[in-house]
């Protein structure tokens, strides 16, 4: 019996074993074949992110080692350590010339969490345009800030922003979502940064 019991687990075993070995090579198969096209999903979403903030843009080249070579990231100042740079690309015209750069920016510091912005910012800092990539904000509040906060940077060429619940009634000052004002304040400080960030490129190795 104490035989017989044996060879039972061993033939479970190895049936065990050849399952998982299957099973282990169809995964790999799948991820081969799925991996061309999700990162054709990927790059097509970054470029249409991009155009979104950069529509007079051709191409987009992510920024790389050798761009950040003279950078220097001890000038980030303390307002903005909770922002986190994704990504910078550099907007290039059909000649492919630098009209300007696009960066991505996120923070947990919305109302619902996190919040991941793209701004597109033209040589001369003006913003070209902002969208939002992903909000956990409360809908029909914090989610309005496509809406009602992106459309209110565009063309605005300031050193930094303030929000306002009275109105704004200076360049820099933007109107802050009714009843969010924590998605504003996060969202303008993102902005902030992204301005911020851009002098440091611009002024450490960018240009």
């Amino acid at each position: 019996m104490a035989g017989k019991k044996k060879n039972t687990i061993l033939k479970d075993s190895l049936i065990l074993f050849l399952i998982t070995a299957v099973a282990g090579l169809l995964l790999a198969f799948v991820n081969e074949i799925t991996k061309g096209p999700i990162e054709e999903q990927r790059l097509n979403a970054k470029a249409e992110a991009c155009q979104a903030v950069f529509p007079d843009a051709v191409t987009f080249d992510e920024a790389d080692e050798t761009f950040f070579a003279g950078v220097n990231t001890f000038q980030w100042d303390n307002p903005y350590t909770k922002m986190t740079i994704d990504n910078v690309y550099l907007a290039k015209d059909v000649t492919g010339a630098l009209i300007g750069y696009v960066i991505n920016i996120s923070t947990k510091e919305g109302y619902g969490g996190g919040i991941s912005i793209c701004m597109g910012i033209r040589n001369d800092k003006t913003i070209n345009g902002i969208s939002v990539l992903s909000s956990n904000e409360t809908v029909g509040l914090g989610l309005e800030a496509d809406k009602v906060l992106c459309p209110q940077f565009a063309n605005k060429n300031e050193d930094s922003y303030v929000y306002t619940k009275t109105g704004a009634a200076a360049p820099n000052e933007i109107d802050a979502i009714s009843s969010a004002t924590i998605t504003t304040d996060a969202f303008v400080n993102m902005v902030n940064a992204g301005l911020a960030y851009f002098e440091i490129i611009t002024v450490g190795g960018g240009n």
